[in-house]
């Protein structure tokens, strides 16, 4: 769909900064992607209650120690 929109000079150059996209469109379209992929997360609240886990699980042996 082709639209034409005002954007923020100094936000579109924040944005390129830190994506490293080239292009105006690769920008709109990555931002989009984001608010979609976030809008779709559950939020934890909504999974309480809804996880269980089986008697004895350990989810502690599943850590990781990254600090050695």
């Amino acid at each position: 769909m082709r639209t034409n929109i005002v954007i923020d000079d100094t936000l579109l150059k924040e944005a390129v900064k830190y994506t490293n996209l080239k292009t105006k469109k690769e920008i709109i379209h990555l931002a989009l992607q984001e608010l979609v992929n976030n809008y779709k997360k559950k939020s934890l609240l909504d999974l309480k209650g809804d996880i269980s886990f089986e008697k004895g699980y350990d989810y502690k042996k599943l850590r990781v120690d990254t600090c050695t």
